[in-house]
């Protein structure tokens, strides 16, 4: 992925709100923003500007 492999194992391992985009700790129940219990794994492909 990057030129940091520890750093991209603790970003992989990321949760995402769906509703606030907030990003948020790995087995976690709920945001800890908005409190939206609908979470997505952060994305692990890195995306290339064209």
């Amino acid at each position: 992925m990057g030129k940091f492999p520890i750093a991209d194992e603790q970003l992989a391992r990321m949760v995402v709100c769906r509703k606030c985009k907030t990003r948020n700790k790995a087995g976690i129940k709920a945001c800890r923003k908005c409190g939206s219990i609908y979470l997505r794994p952060k994305s692990r492909e890195l995306r290339v500007k064209k």
